[in-house]
């Protein structure tokens, strides 16, 4: 590693279900290195990204950053990829490198050295769900995901929460990754007596889901919810498959705050109308290497330790508008939306649930 370079291991999707966010990810990254280093870089040092394919086997994926952190090829980990790869990643790592984890995800990371831009069910799932049930008499549902992780987890917190807010989880069904065909999870959630489906499938499943949801003409019976659903994915499920759908996110192309539409700015700026389409989960990218930085610049070392010390006091102003960690997680706003076809309309600004 030259030392005019701080190189960072980009660990974003390629391939698979989440690939179709990708290339989000990396161009809102990129946009977040070219700021740092016109600020004058990291430690007198110019931010540059060695990309790992975060679509890969986990196994896979954790051996190639192990490699780079080895070699002293990377000083750093960050991007967006599955829980089940964090959870690979996260031992190889822990001590030898921060590793800035940007997903929404199931809530319980503790590895040292792991810090999360993501949202989490108390400020993401569990707000939605009340705000379903207060607006619109929601209280019954039925679970859909992929079956790893993330959405074992968010099904398990969103049981929790159910049990103390009169909510009903009706029925559960979990698909692996890269499910194309829904119609037998269909027959199940129509059986269920649910009155919405809390979606937890990842990128092409979840598009795949949308359209035979809609075939099925079940958008005209049940509402939908995910706290996974960007602008990639309602594109690609299309104008006629999103009737009923809500998302919750710390971010939406569509909302129009100071910090969101000077972001949104740039970013049309930098990339013009041959863009990758702006969404959370790329905008998630920019946020980890803007909150990398503010830990590096405040612990004024790479050290592991030395950044986890002073890891509480570290704050910043961004697209989310002003963020603080607290317990290596971000604080921050989360919206709730709603599909108008293929945009979103933000709605609500939600308050933070504990169950």
């Amino acid at each position: 590693m030259g030392n005019d370079q701080l190189r960072v291991a980009l660990v974003i999707p390629l391939q698979g279900p989440a690939g179709i966010f990708g290339p989000s990810c990396e161009a809102c990254a990129e946009l977040a290195a070219e700021e740092v280093n016109r600020e004058g870089g990291v430690l007198g040092r110019q931010l540059r990204f060695v990309v790992v394919d975060g679509g890969a086997r986990p196994h896979r994926v954790a051996d190639e950053v192990d490699a780079l952190v080895t070699a002293g090829a990377v000083a750093a980990v960050t991007g967006w990829h599955i829980s089940a790869v964090r959870q690979a990643i996260a031992p190889r790592v822990t001590g030898r490198v921060p590793y800035v984890y940007t997903p929404l995800y199931e809530g319980g990371e503790r590895t040292p050295g792991v810090f999360l831009v993501g949202e989490t069910p108390s400020q993401q799932l569990f707000p939605a769900m009340r705000w379903m049930a207060t607006e619109l008499g929601i209280r019954r549902w039925c679970i859909v995901g992929d079956d790893y992780v993330w959405p074992r987890g968010s099904a398990a917190a969103a049981r929790r929460y159910a049990r103390v807010s009169g909510a009903e989880i009706c029925d559960e069904v979990f698909v692996r990754l890269g499910t194309e065909q829904y119609g037998d999870v269909l027959r199940q959630v129509e059986r269920s007596g649910a009155e919405a489906v809390l979606m937890l499938l990842v990128g092409d499943d979840a598009v795949q889901f949308n359209r035979a949801f809609a075939r099925a003409g079940l958008d005209q019976q049940l509402l939908r919810l995910s706290t996974l659903m960007e602008e990639n994915m309602l594109l690609a499920s299309g104008a006629d498959s999103t009737r009923g759908l809500f998302a919750s996110a710390g971010f939406f192309d569509s909302l129009a705050t100071s910090d969101s539409l000077d972001f949104i700015g740039r970013f049309s700026a930098r990339y013009g109308p041959e863009a990758p389409v702006l969404n959370s989960l790329g905008e998630s990218c920019y946020e980890g290497v803007r909150l990398l930085v503010q830990l590096i610049r405040q612990a004024r070392s790479l050290d592991v330790d030395r950044i986890c010390a002073v890891a509480d006091t570290v704050g910043y102003d961004g697209p989310r508008g002003a963020v603080q960690l607290r317990g290596r997680h971000l604080e921050q706003r989360v919206y709730l939306a709603r599909a108008d076809r293929m945009d979103f309309e933000v709605l609500d600004q939600l308050t933070p649930t504990r169950a």
